[in-house]
This record gives structure tokens, sequence and C-alpha cells, in this order.
């Protein structure tokens, strides 16, 4: 059973394999049903980093803007949208 973690330093890890359609199984201990996660690709490794159930609560004391949801949301999909082109160009697929 000790064979499939790791512990560097105080930080914990566990070894995790991936099956025939390329999906992983996060251990029982960090993890529930439904949540959500981000995952980087980082080159030859991924970085995986949860994202709280509500996040607006999170950081709701810290992270203000006089800009309402919807507006953030619109220009955060505008931003998006312009990399996405800029990188198409580059990559000369436009």
């Amino acid at each position: 059973m000790w064979a499939n973690f790791i512990f560097v330093g105080s930080i914990f890890m566990s070894v995790v394999s991936i099956d025939e359609r390329g999906r992983i199984t996060l251990p029982k201990g960090i993890r529930e049903m439904g949540d959500r996660a981000v995952v980087i690709s980082a080159g030859s490794f991924a970085i995986v980093i949860p994202i709280p159930r509500e996040p607006e609560k999170v950081v709701e004391g810290w992270l203000k803007s006089r800009r309402g949801r919807k507006e953030l949301g619109l220009l955060a999909e505008k931003k998006a949208r312009a990399d996405a082109v800029a990188r198409a160009r580059r990559r000369k697929q436009l």
C-alpha cells in the first residue's frame, strides 16, 4: 500500500497510473466527487490545481474590481480570443 506514496520533506505525493484512455485517478484523500481542478501541461509533467467550490468567496477579501462579473467575463473572452488568433498567426494557421 505505501509503495504508491512518496514523502519529499513535508510534501505528500502519490504515484498514479494512466489508463488506456489517458485518464488518471486521484487518490481518495485528495479529492471529492464533483471537485474541479485546473490541469497545466508543463513539458514533461503536469500541475493540478484544485478549484474551490465557491471561488468568489475565497477571493472576496483580496480581489476587488470596479467592473462587474459580466463585464470581466466579456473582457476575459475578448482577451482569450485575441490570444488564440495571435497564436494561430504565429503558427501560420490563419
